[in-house]
């Protein structure tokens, strides 16, 4: 048996602090999903570079196994550790300036908010 969604023509009482409300927890909503989003981003960022350190783990250790005198062993591994270094290094400057970036971008949201409240 077919049912009849019931509609109704009443109207909302027009009341002043339902819309603040609304922009209230529109604001919120806002300053959360830029939240998620910016921890979305270290996340990102993180996953990316510990793929190229474990590649790079993985090359060492084919390396290792391929030489055959412990001279070339000591150089493989001086080497890594110089390369690793230098890119934990390079990873802190790119956390850093990300970390900027996404301050910078959530004062903006929050002075919108903050406006849109208001």
């Amino acid at each position: 048996m077919p049912t009849k969604k019931a509609t109704s023509t009443a109207e909302l009482p027009s009341i002043p602090f339902f819309a603040e409300g609304r922009n209230a927890f529109n604001a919120g909503m806002q300053i959360q999903a830029q939240a998620f989003g910016a921890l979305l981003r270290y996340q990102i960022e993180g996953l990316a570079f510990l793929k190229r350190r474990y590649e790079q783990d993985a090359k060492l250790i084919e390396e290792l196994a391929a030489s055959e005198e412990m001279k070339d062993a000591l150089d493989l591994v001086s080497v890594f550790a110089q390369n690793a270094a230098s890119d934990y290094a390079a990873e802190a400057g790119r956390l850093a300036s990300l970390s900027s970036k996404l301050a910078s971008e959530a004062a903006k949201q929050a002075r919108k908010e903050a406006e849109t409240i208001a």
